[in-house]
């Protein structure tokens, strides 16, 4: 099988670049001439350089390929219109370079978010079948993405795919709150109640697997969660318990947060860089849930997570935070 995957420089992308060459695929990454390729040069993989910004460039890059997992995009822009360009134009321009020059393509499974369904009514999570609402530009690209995916559906065999919060090693998310927590510093996220779903990245990899390789995902869209809601102080309580801490300097409220992103956004303004901290981030903790039911892939594909919150976490702590790039909040 001959697999092309974006975005593998990234966390999720290089797993499943490292599973797909463990799995006996021959692969090869789209990389743009600027990625940072030092971990992917270990793999046994084929990289060719091209850019989601540049149609001509990818027609070499899915030429013979019987997959194609598409997982490059933003989840950091400096406004609306660059989330577009690289989100939303950005799959269009790959999808466009895949009915030209990829006849034989078998799948496309793209890698969208929770972001572009939007946060769950309360006390309901979210299905599939539900009406997506984004409550931010990334969401809004995202799902600017999934339909220009669903239109070339009909002459590609597409798949769609929507993560929530990915843990495990290589998460720098969580990594981050790893790193805050070492030093006893502890953001007050959220309340007790259920807020988020959640999923191990290994079995985020075993799931986009699953949907690549079965006839009945063709046309389909898949939550994918380890089945259970989590408030955000359990996933602060769980990284705590793994590290042994069990008294914190400083609780960073809410206010404070808000500052400190206000601050990121003005200096992405003037430095035209996106911002590490946005106030939709740190609002989609306290104002909304994004909690969706992940059994549909389970019922028709047979999909099982095998890790929980706990698991996921040990996992990161015991690998030492080492390099990864991790999903957004959904925000």
């Amino acid at each position: 099988m001959r697999s092309l995957v974006t975005g593998a420089t990234g966390f999720i992308g290089r797993r499943l670049a490292q599973e797909l060459v463990r799995r006996g695929d021959e692969v090869a990454c789209l990389v743009r001439r600027t990625s940072h390729i030092a971990l992917l040069k270990a793999l046994p993989v084929e990289l060719v350089v091209g850019d989601l910004g540049d149609p001509a460039s990818l027609a070499p890059a899915v030429a013979g390929r019987n997959r194609v997992f598409h997982l490059a995009g933003v989840v950091q822009a400096v406004d609306e219109l660059a989330f577009d360009a690289a989100n939303a134009q950005g799959t269009r321009n790959l999808l466009d370079a895949c009915l030209r020059a990829a006849p034989g393509l078998e799948r496309f499974v793209f890698v969208s978010s929770i972001a572009a369904a939007g946060p769950n009514e309360p006390g309901k999570p979210m299905t599939e079948g539900d009406e997506p609402r984004p409550v931010s530009a990334y969401g809004r690209s995202k799902l600017a993405a999934e339909r220009f995916v669903l239109k070339a559906g009909a002459r590609l065999p597409v798949t769609i795919v929507r993560p929530p919060n990915v843990l495990g090693p290589g998460s720098k998310d969580l990594d981050r709150a790893i790193g805050l927590l070492r030093k006893r510093l502890v953001p007050v996220v959220g309340d007790d109640r259920p807020r988020t779903s959640l999923i191990d990245v290994d079995d985020l990899v075993e799931a986009l697997l699953l949907a690549a390789g079965h006839q009945r995902s063709v046309g389909q869209t898949y939550f994918i969660t380890d089945g259970r809601a989590y408030a955000w102080p359990e996933i602060t309580a769980a990284i705590a318990e793994e590290l042994g801490i069990r008294r914190f300097k400083i609780r960073i409220p809410f206010g404070a947060q808000i500052l400190a992103a206000r601050l990121a956004e003005a200096a992405a303004r003037l430095t035209r860089r996106p911002p590490l901290l946005t106030r939709d981030i740190v609002r989609a903790g306290r104002d909304h849930s994004w909690v969706y039911d992940g059994s549909k892939i389970g019922r028709e594909l047979g999909f099982r997570p095998r890790y929980g919150l706990r698991d996921s976490v040990r996992r990161a702590v015991r690998a030492g935070g080492r390099n990864g790039a991790g999903q957004g909040t959904g925000a």
